[in-house]
């Protein structure tokens, strides 16, 4: 039952810390998405592709080396094979927020600042959280 216990506290740990790290990230690719809409012009769809790179970076380096410890390098999870994983990830995280944005923006007539920050609360803690967790950062048994 300890044992079981010590896994749940832990995984709410590693939980919460991807949190923290999606919500600092995801601060930085907002930001960057309004910059580039408001300032430049340009469509928000494309603005949230500029601020999901930049968030990613952001996102891969907190995730990597305090989230998921992922210190060690092992012949099949080294930082390039992470950093590929992660960015199939990263690319499918814009296509969904972008057009989930664009969905529900375009239906029903909300601004797509709202939007956004509705889609990217589903994005990153159903998808997100999990590629990461099991995929990208996943830790090689030994």
């Amino acid at each position: 039952m300890k044992k079981l216990i010590t896994i749940f506290k832990k995984g709410i740990l590693t939980f919460s810390k991807a949190q923290v790290s999606a919500s600092i990230g995801g601060g930085v690719d907002y930001l960057t998405m309004i910059f580039f809409t408001e300032l430049f012009n340009i469509h928000y769809t494309i603005s949230i592709a500029i601020g999901g790179i930049v968030g990613a970076v952001v996102n891969f380096s907190l995730n990597k080396y305090w989230t998921f410890h992922s210190k060690s390098q092992t012949y099949r999870n080294t930082t390039s094979t992470q950093l590929l994983k992660f960015a199939i990830m990263v690319v499918n995280s814009i296509v969904l927020k972008s057009s989930g944005t664009y969905f529900l923006t375009t239906i029903f007539k909300i601004d797509y600042k709202i939007t956004r920050l509705v889609v990217d609360l589903i994005v990153s803690i159903f998808v997100n959280y999990n590629l990461q967790k099991f995929w990208v950062f996943k830790k090689n048994r030994t």
